[in-house]
């Protein structure tokens, strides 16, 4: 498993990172470890997760990712596993305690108890990377950096990131940290894939301008790029499947990412990945690894059954052959979701 550095940092972790968003509601405890245990027996130690998980959210059962992602990190050795979390930032009145009328947010009493918790429930006395799960609009950046600078001076975070982020907040984050003296952003975790290729446009070039490592969410399009939606399939219990039933917010979220354009470019991609002897699985994960820009690459699953495709893509290098045809068809199809 090939590893890379994560922007300026001490941190150097496997090239595909294990997320975990599932765990505790598509995956039960049993199995989300036995797709731990497979992704680190296959070389990856880098594991992602968030105060918020799993994903829906929902108030009843948040943080029970974080619980069982610390259980399972009990049965290895502490020092051989990179374990990601974000805080969860403003809006999302479900994480406990709401602050400023129902929404959490990214100040410095916030984040202090937000760590606290999260290092609670992982049962451990740091942190290896501790994101903002999305920016603060409404709340200055300076107090943000400052609370997370130290928990980095206090040893209870390793290094930092940022999530959901634009090119202007990333940028305008690095300066705040190079003036004030204070631990920058290394990372930046946004969603990345054949599907949605809005990073290339600015983020990339400002991450590599600026020694920022991307970590890609959803290379797989939440599960698009498998193949498994294709021909108006919508199968029992997959992701979209949930959300097409449920409220009308993961309804809308649904259709970002499962739409005629996005439909339409998978059925390209897959005769792509067919001829080239490959799953459109292994193929849309590999396409990921292999940008300069990027860190690690996010992979989820909810099955052990779904690992070995995406753990096919860990040796992979594609063709220049390929990456051109993928970019044809991305020419073609630019924006799918939208």
């Amino acid at each position: 498993m090939k590893r890379n550095r994560l922007g300026r940092s001490s941190l150097v972790v496997s090239d595909i990172c294990m997320g975990t968003m599932t765990f505790g509601n598509q995956a039960d405890e049993k199995t989300s470890f036995d797709i731990m245990d497979m992704a680190f027996d296959a070389g990856i130690d880098f594991f992602d997760t968030a105060e918020m998980y799993p994903v829906p959210p929902d108030a009843s059962y948040v943080g029970v990712t974080e619980e069982i992602v610390g259980r399972w990190l009990k049965t290895k050795n502490r020092d051989d596993v990179i374990i990601a979390t974000k805080v969860a930032g403003p809006g999302h009145g479900w994480i406990t305690p709401p602050l400023r009328g129902g929404k959490t947010g990214l100040d410095r009493h916030h984040i202090m108890r937000a760590v606290e918790d999260s290092l609670k429930r992982l049962d451990t006395d740091y942190i290896d990377l501790y994101q903002t799960h999305w920016p603060d609009a409404d709340f200055p950046l300076e107090e943000t950096l400052a609370a997370l600078d130290e928990l980095v001076r206090s040893g209870k975070v390793r290094v930092l990131g940022c999530s959901n982020e634009t090119t202007w907040g990333l940028t305008k984050s690095l300066w705040q940290s190079d003036v004030h003296g204070l631990a920058r952003f290394d990372t930046i975790q946004n969603n990345f894939s054949l599907n949605n290729r809005r990073f290339e446009d600015e983020l990339a070039q400002a991450c590599r301008q600026e020694d920022v490592s991307l970590l890609p969410y959803s290379p797989l399009a939440g599960g698009v790029l498998t193949g498994k939606y294709q021909d108006g399939a919508m199968p029992e219990g997959a992701r979209f499947t949930q959300y097409m039933q449920g409220e009308k917010r993961q309804q809308q979220m649904a259709q970002r990412f499962l739409n005629p354009n996005t439909v339409a470019a998978t059925a390209e991609y897959a005769q792509i990945a067919a001829d080239a002897g490959m799953s459109l699985t292994t193929l849309a994960t590999a396409w990921s690894k292999q940008h300069d820009f990027v860190g690690s690459t996010i992979v989820g699953a909810t099955t052990t059954e779904q690992m070995p495709d995406i753990l096919a893509a860990a040796n992979v290098v594609l063709e220049p052959a390929i990456m051109k045809a993928l970019y044809k068809v991305s020419k073609r199809i630019p924006y799918p979701m939208g």
